[in-house]
Formats: structure tokens, sequence, C-alpha cells
């Protein structure tokens, strides 16, 4: 019969987890074990998963009346943001791949909110414009960010710190990566 064991677990020195953890320990009958100290709840990462998945939910319950998706109304911002600019520009400011852009400029283009015509200065660069409807649906949607907000449940001043916070880590993490 398998007997349980609590042994005391600690984070590596300087790790993300310098708090002492409580690992299970199972021995089975052929005397094997298994130590978990690595906890799901204890993970920075599934908070700001999760969290980003709920936004996205929320985002499509206010956008759906647009007919609009979560990441076409962040292309739609940085076209009322910029005016016209090149698709690169697009996939840049939201970190997005040309495989992934593509498909969702040319169903914003179908749905006539913008347009997408190569650069006569150069072939080989695709700008993106909006329509007058696009232009128009700015005023449309300018209660979006208001609703989202107060869907978060976080006044202002926490907003304001929480996002100040999620930048500080997405540019500690961008030069991490960046130098390895």
């Amino acid at each position: 019969m398998p007997t349980t064991t609590t042994v005391r677990a600690v984070g590596p020195p300087g790790g993300p987890c310098v708090r002492d953890r409580i690992a299970h320990v199972r021995t089975r009958s052929r005397g094997t074990f298994r130590v978990v100290v690595i906890a799901l709840d204890e993970q920075l990462c599934f908070p700001l998963y999760a969290t980003s998945r709920a936004f996205t939910r929320a985002y499509a319950e206010v956008l759906a009346p647009f007919g609009l998706t979560y990441v076409q109304y962040l292309a739609l911002l940085v076209l009322w943001e910029e005016g016209e600019v090149g698709v690169g520009r697009v996939g840049e400011r939201l970190e997005l791949d040309s495989g992934t852009l593509t498909p969702l400029l040319r169903r914003l283009q179908r749905d006539g909110w913008v347009t997408r015509t190569r650069d006569p200065e150069d072939e080989r660069r695709v700008l993106v414009a909006l329509t007058d409807e696009g232009a128009a649906l700015e005023a449309r949607v300018q209660d979006v960010p208001g609703r989202i907000r107060a869907a978060s449940g976080l006044d202002d001043g926490e907003v304001d710190e929480l996002k100040a916070l999620l930048e500080q880590t997405l540019a500690a993490l961008r030069d991490r990566t960046e130098e390895g």
C-alpha cells in the first residue's frame, strides 16, 4: 500500500519561487517516488494566460455588434492612431507575423473597413488604409475601452499600475530573449 510523506523543498537561490514549498512524495510498492515542487497556482505565467483569455472573451462580447474580433480591433487601433501604414508596421505594432496578419487584413478588407494597395514607390510593400466606413467606426467604438475597464473590476489607479507592471515585465522578457 502506498504511503504519502510531506517534505519541504526550497526554490533555487534567486529563482522565481524563493519561499518554501511543500512537495508530496508518494512511495509506491516498487519503491519509486515522485516529487512535485512546481504547482500551477505558483506559476506567474498561468494567471497572465488565464487573464489574457478572459480579456479576449470580454472584448469578443463587446465587439460582436460591430462584427469585429479582438485582433481586428487592435489592427484598427493602429490605423486610427497612425493612418495609412505598411503591413509590416501593423505587424510590428501588434507583434504578429505576416502569416497571421495577412488573413486578418484580408477579412478587414472584405468587411469594408480597410483597403490594401501596393506602394507605388515600392511594389514589394503593401499599404493598409482605412476606408470611410473604417474611419467612421472609430466613433462607434469609443466606449469599448471603458466597458472593458469596468468589466475588469479595477479602478483607474489599479489599471495604470497593472499596465506599468506588464510593460516592465514585457520589456524585461524582450531584453532577455534578445540577449539569449
